[in-house]
């Protein structure tokens, strides 16, 4: 079996150290060789989002020095609304049959899995992997809760097979949001929302969003 690849999907506007170490924690308890940050050209439940060319270059500035990180932009070359089960259909075929795949999600997104376009077949094509923090409880409905049944699995069981099972992980809390970042760069500076900034986001990307302007 070939090393395994983590998958982090998402729109990243922008980027934050919630999502950078939700990728470490995943990399370090899922036996990764690496994580993808697979960023969404325009996901079908989401609005309008900043353009795709910025969020995949603040990706690359939040990852920089990272070896084991890198930037997936399938999902931005694809045209229409961004569908999860499609890009993990075109990864199988790129990757091959015997690459281990595992999708990252938090357990708020697997608690809203069945609105996603042929859900019960993204394990035909890929491990899911569920984020929970040490006082998270999933609350899924009966539907999930059914699908989570018949495909939990250990951790270990990733690196053994390429798709198939649902793990769970622990995830380090980070207290930040891409929705709350975006309020606080819409407003004037100040001292307490620039320290605020500076806790949640890169400096990398702080630059880049103030060099060209975004969010205001």
């Amino acid at each position: 079996m070939k090393p395994a690849v983590g998958l982090l999907g998402g729109s990243f506007d922008p980027v934050h150290r919630g999502h950078l170490q939700l990728a470490r924690d995943a990399l370090a308890q899922l036996a990764l060789a690496e994580v993808r940050f697979v960023v969404a050209g325009q996901p079908w439940q989401k609005g309008r989002l900043t353009e795709a060319m910025h969020r995949a270059a603040m990706l690359r500035a939040a990852i920089a020095g990272e070896p084991r990180f890198a930037v997936d932009l399938r999902e931005i070359d694809r045209p229409g609304p961004t569908f999860t089960i499609d890009t993990l259909r075109e990864l199988r075929v790129s990757l091959g049959p015997h690459v281990p795949l595992v999708w990252i999600l938090g357990s708020d997104q697997f608690e809203r899995l069945d609105t996603w376009r042929d859900w019960q077949r993204l394990t035909d094509f890929a491990h899911l992997a569920v984020a929970r923090r040490a006082d998270a409880v999933l609350t899924p409905n009966y539907a999930l809760q059914e699908f989570f049944n018949a495909h939990w699995a250990r951790p270990v069981a990733v690196p053994g097979a390429a798709y198939g099972s649902v793990v769970e992980f622990a995830m380090t809390p980070v207290d930040c949001s891409a929705t709350e970042i975006r309020a606080l760069l819409a407003q004037p500076p100040s001292p307490p929302r620039d320290a605020r900034l500076a806790e949640v986001v890169p400096a990398p990307v702080l630059d880049y969003i103030r060099a060209n302007h975004l969010y205001r």
